[in-house]
């Protein structure tokens, strides 16, 4: 009877390691599902969300090289219909402006190149004020530049050889011709854009390198016209200023305080991202999500015809 208890209780013990085996082998099986659900979750803050859309051709636009080294696009002269009529307030009346041919910068001014000029002028960096987030999350060289006032964004273009765009010259490159509502068409599309466009993920927290968003250029191959970081321009704000604009190059009221700021920012949603929309901001302001890109007229030399 010894030698049978004896028995039970191996065969017992057998099936209980054996089980206790199945058990752990389940679990552990669990887990690295979670683990890789988990992982699969994760964006990092780099990380270019995927985008869609037809590859376009931009080679009949001339393009030149700037005095600092970076690469401008050609808008040619004629109409376009600026402002509008489901808008803001300030977007009205929207109208048909004519502007002659002028260069603009294919991509946003980034930090680095920043950088460089404030060094070579002996300029301070801009200064990053109010943050709620790890700076250094902000603070990249290849990120779009941010945080300098209107006059240090006019002080760039005028060492580059440029100038800050008018506000009708910034729109027209973003849109086109016609009364597209985002630089791509006129419906809100994740992955078009550094922009909160319709609650989803971009690929990026805050700011993102400009040109990241291929699918998101305007009719000129412009990158970045609607959202990364909102830009300058070169016009005084007056919120009536449309009623009264020339037809022909409208380039603002009277100098003051109160500047232009198109775009929108990677803070931006539908409604605020769109291309038409005004932003207005003192001089003096600087905010992690203002930056800038230049313009330049066209020179003697330059053909309006493409290359």
């Amino acid at each position: 009877m010894e030698n049978k208890g004896v028995l039970v209780g191996s065969i017992v013990f057998v099936f209980g390691v054996f089980f206790l085996m199945i058990s752990l082998l389940v679990y552990e099986s669990y887990k690295a599902k979670q683990m890789k659900a988990l992982a699969s979750s994760i964006k990092t803050e780099a990380r270019p969300a995927p985008t869609s859309g037809p590859s376009l051709d931009y080679s009949m636009y001339k393009t030149k090289i700037g005095d600092e080294g970076r690469e401008m696009v050609q808008v040619p002269e004629g109409p376009f219909i600026m402002g509008s009529k489901d808008g803001d307030p300030d977007e009205v009346p929207e109208r048909q402006v004519f502007l002659s041919a002028f260069y603009i910068d294919r991509k946003e001014v980034s930090q680095e190149e920043y950088a460089r000029f404030a060094k070579m002028t002996k300029r301070s960096l801009p200064k990053i004020e109010v943050f709620e987030d790890d700076q250094s999350k902000l603070l990249q060289s290849e990120f779009a530049a941010m945080s300098m006032s209107w006059d240090e964004a006019t002080a760039y273009c005028k060492w580059a050889g440029k100038r800050l765009p008018t506000e009708a010259e910034w729109e027209k490159a973003g849109r086109g011709e016609g009364r597209r509502k985002y630089a791509w068409g006129d419906t809100a599309r994740n992955g078009r854009a550094n922009a909160n466009l319709d609650g989803s993920e971009d690929g990026y927290r805050y700011l993102a390198p400009p040109g990241s968003f291929e699918a998101g250029r305007s009719p000129y191959g412009i990158y970045d016209m609607t959202g990364n970081v909102a830009e300058w321009v070169a016009d005084s704000y007056d919120e009536h200023y449309y009623q009264k604009a020339p037809f022909r190059d409208p380039k603002g009221p009277d100098r003051a305080d109160l500047k232009v700021v198109r775009g929108g920012s990677w803070r931006e949603t539908e409604h605020t991202a769109r291309l038409s929309k005004r932003f207005a901001a003192k001089a003096w302001r600087t905010d992690i999500t203002i930056g800038f890109r230049c313009a330049n007229d066209m020179e003697a030399s330059d053909s309006p015809a493409a290359s």
